[in-house]
Order: structure tokens, then C-alpha cells, then sequence
């Protein structure tokens, strides 16, 4: 699977931010001391991550070696080894809380789910790439590469009709969607040729009755639903019918898994 193009320049303002002018702490090891390191997980998890952790230690130093154990998207259990390392000590101590925090954090996402632009600033892509290989699926990257219309964008243009008719008139060829919060609103989206319609906290009823109203459209749509989704109503969800189940907390609630990097020096 392809690493965010911006992974570098992620990996590198990290490691400015954690590293500064110099880790002083380090510098008490003897620089010529070479150590060993293994990261184990102390919980379950999907792992994501691995080529963050690998340039995080390369950043420090390209003479750290790592020895993974385990592939991109691999489930593990508490316990588990995950990666062993070797190189100067100075290097892995340094590089060890930056490496740890992507590793932790983009493992934490375990959901088959269409994800949402509320990430943490600056790690979007890293975000959107744990949440494929958590085996999800991105929605749009930013405002860029799709067009939301939402309730404030539908009161300023003046309807729904006129805020479609507006996004066809412009340049970008990405799908349209737009927010409904009724059914009444779902019919003007679909009469306005919209690609996507989002149902904004819909009732499970209210899906229902869209998914049949947009079967029997002349030109369906492709549903989404959103709004107060949790691990205890999506199976509900998604047997409605609906294409999609856009959920935020995925990243915007992100609970970090719990690692450890356990050391041993060579004389």
C-alpha cells in the first residue's frame, strides 16, 4: 500500500519537535556503545505504522537496523514482539518516543469505516493511511478533492438545487455530495443530480425509508450515513441498505495502543 507522500516531512518536523537543538539525555551514553531494542504491543492491535517507526530511527541515524517481525495490517496480541532494532544506543534512545508515538497512534485505528476530516492538524494523511490499512476507507483528503454541501453552503446559495446546479457549473469534476437531514431534502438531491447524499442523524427507520426512496429513484444516489455512530448501532446501520457509514471518532477519537521499547546493550 502506498505511504503518504508527505511521510518525511511529517517524520521530520516530529523529531525537530521532540529532538530540538540535540537529546541530552542520550549524550551521557557513550557514543561508540551499541545497543539492542525490541518493541513489543501490550494490547491488541491492527498494526500500522512501519514505515514511520523506520524513518523516525533513520532520521537519528541510517545506521539503525530493523528487524520487523511483523507486515503492515497484521492483527496482534498483547505481548507480542513487534520489531527488533540494533545501532548506536545514542540513536534508538533518541528516536524512540517519535517512532513509538506514530506506531501507537495509526495502530490504534481498527475499523471497517468510511472515515471524515476531523484528524489531528498535521497527520491527516498519516490518519487516512492507518484507517486503509485498518481496512476502512478515506473519504475525501480535504476541501480540495470533493465537494460537500452542507446546511450553511445549501442557506447561502439559497437551496439545494441552486448549490448543485453551482458545483456542476464549476471547474473541479469530483463527486458532489450533500447533506440531508430529511427525506423531503433527499428527494431535492436527488432531483438535483447530486452524486452522494449524506443522512444526518437519521433514524434507523428514516434510513430505511431513504434507501427505498433512492431505489426507486430514476438516477439513485449513493447513501451515506452519519451522525452519533457508534460500535453498537453500525451492524443496525449498515442493514439498512447504505452505502456508506462515515464515522469521525475514528481518527478524531483516536485511543493510542500501549508499546514498549525494551532494551539490552552489547559490549
Amino acid at each position: 500500500m502506498p505511504v503518504p507522500a508527505d511521510l518525511p516531512q511529517q517524520v521530520a518536523r516530529a523529531l525537530a519537535e521532540d529532538v530540538g537543538s540535540g537529546d541530552l539525555t542520550a549524550a551521557l551514553i557513550p557514543a561508540d556503545r551499541i545497543g539492542r531494542a525490541t518493541v513489543i504491543t501490550r494490547e491488541r492491535a491492527i498494526v500500522c505504522g512501519l514505515p514511520y517507526v523506520e524513518a523516525s530511527f533513520h532520521g537519528v541515524e541510517p545506521q539503525v537496523r530493523l528487524e520487523w517481525r511483523v507486515a503492515e495490517g497484521d492483527s496482534v496480541a498483547a505481548n507480542q514482539p513487534l520489531v527488533d532494532l540494533e545501532g548506536p544506543a545514542r540513536a534508538l534512545l533518541t528516536g524512540e518516543r517519535t517512532a513509538l508515538n506514530f506506531l501507537q497512534l495509526l495502530s490504534g485505528t481498527n475499523c471497517r469505516l468510511l472515515d471524515t476530516r476531523k484528524t489531528i492538524p498535521g497527520l491527516r494523511s498519516a490518519q487516512k493511511y492507518a484507517v486503509r490499512v485498518g481496512g476502512g476507507h478515506n473519504h475525501r483528503m480535504g476541501l480540495f478533492d470533493g465537494i460537500l454541501i452542507k446546511e450553511n453552503h445549501i442557506m447561502a446559495a439559497g437551496s439545494i438545487a441552486a448549490a448543485v446546479a453551482a458545483a456542476k457549473r464549476g471547474s473541479a469534476r469530483v463527486p458532489i455530495e450533500v447533506e440531508v437531514e430529511n427525506l423531503s431534502e433527499l428527494q431535492q438531491a436527488i432531483a438535483a443530480g447530486a452524486d452522494i447524499a449524506m443522512l444526518d442523524d437519521f433514524s434507523l427507520e428514516a434510513m430505511r425509508e431513504a434507501v427505498a426512496l433512492n431505489a426507486n429513484a430514476a438516477k439513485p444516489l449513493e447513501l451515506e450515513a452519519s451522525g452519533g455512530i457508534t460500535t453498537a448501532t453500525i451492524r443496525e446501520i449498515a442493514e439498512t441498505g447504505v452505502d456508506f457509514i462515515s464515522v469521525g471518532s475514528i481518527t478524531k477519537h483516536v485511543q493510542a495502543v500501549d508499546l514498549s521499547m525494551r532494551f539490552e546493550w552489547k559490549t
